[in-house]
C-alpha cells in the first residue's frame, strides 16, 4: 500500500470552516454552562454594585493583558454609557496611567502595580473588580487582599478553578474552562449584563424594591 493511500484513510483534517465552527460552538456551550451555574451570583453583583453607585462609592477595575483590555473597557461603559443616555458614573481602569505603572514596576515590583494604586484610590465601600483568567495573576492578588483590609467589595472573574482570586473575592464569577480565549468572552459577555443591568436599576427602575 502506498503513503498516499495510508493518509486518504486517516481521520479528516480540519478545514478552517470547521475550526470556525469548533470555536464558535465552543464558546457558547460554555457561555450557556456559566449562565447555568452563576445567575444568581452575577444578580448579587448587580446588586452590589447598584448599592456602591446609590451611595456615592466609585468601581475600580484591573487585569493584565486581555483582561486589561476587558477593565479599560468596562470603566468606559460605565463612565460615558451604556445603551440609555443617562448621567456618568464613577468607574476607574487601574491600568491605563503608564507613568503610575512604570513607576511601581520600577521602584517596587510589578505585583505591586494594582495594589498600590487601591491604597491610593480606594476608599471603604468602592468596588474592587479583578480579572484573571488564571485566578492567580499575583497583582491582581494583592490588590484584592489591599482591597479587603480598607473595607472594599471585591469581586473576582477568574478562568480555569479559580485560584487564589477566587477564594479571596467576596463576588466570584469562574469560567470553568482552560482556554483563555473562552474565558475572555465570557467574562465580557458577562460585563455587558451587568452594565445593562446596573442601567436598568439605578435609572429606568429606581424604584424596584
Amino acid at each position: 500500500m502506498t503513503r498516499s493511500a495510508v493518509c486518504r484513510k486517516g481521520p479528516r483534517m480540519e478545514n478552517i470552516d470547521d475550526i470556525i465552527k469548533r470555536i464558535f460552538r465552543e464558546s457558547i456551550q460554555i457561555k450557556e454552562v456559566f449562565l447555568r451555574d452563576n445567575l444568581d451570583r452575577i444578580t448579587r453583583v448587580v446588586d452590589v454594585i447598584t448599592e456602591a453607585l446609590k451611595k456615592g462609592n466609585k468601581i475600580l477595575l484591573f487585569g493584565n493583558g486581555g483582561s486589561a483590555a476587558d477593565a479599560q473597557h468596562i470603566a468606559g461603559e460605565f463612565v460615558n454609557r451604556f445603551l440609555i443616555e443617562r448621567p456618568p458614573l464613577p468607574a476607574i481602569a487601574l491600568t491605563t496611567d503608564t507613568s503610575v505603572l512604570t513607576s511601581i514596576g520600577n521602584d517596587y515590583d510589578f505585583a505591586e502595580v494594582f495594589s498600590k494604586q487601591i491604597r491610593a484610590l480606594g476608599q471603604e465601600g468602592d468596588i474592587a473588580w479583578g480579572f484573571s483568567t488564571s485566578g492567580g495573576s499575583v497583582n491582581v492578588i494583592r490588590a484584592l487582599e489591599a482591597a479587603k483590609k480598607m473595607g472594599l467589595v471585591t469581586i473576582g472573574f477568574t478562568g480555569r478553578d479559580g485560584g487564589t482570586v477566587g477564594m479571596i473575592s467576596d463576588y466570584h464569577l469562574n469560567v470553568p474552562s482552560n482556554v483563555t480565549p473562552r474565558v475572555q468572552e465570557v467574562h465580557i459577555v458577562v460585563s455587558h449584563a451587568i452594565c445593562e443591568l446596573v442601567d436598568w436599576r439605578l435609572f429606568q427602575r429606581p424604584d424596584h424594591r
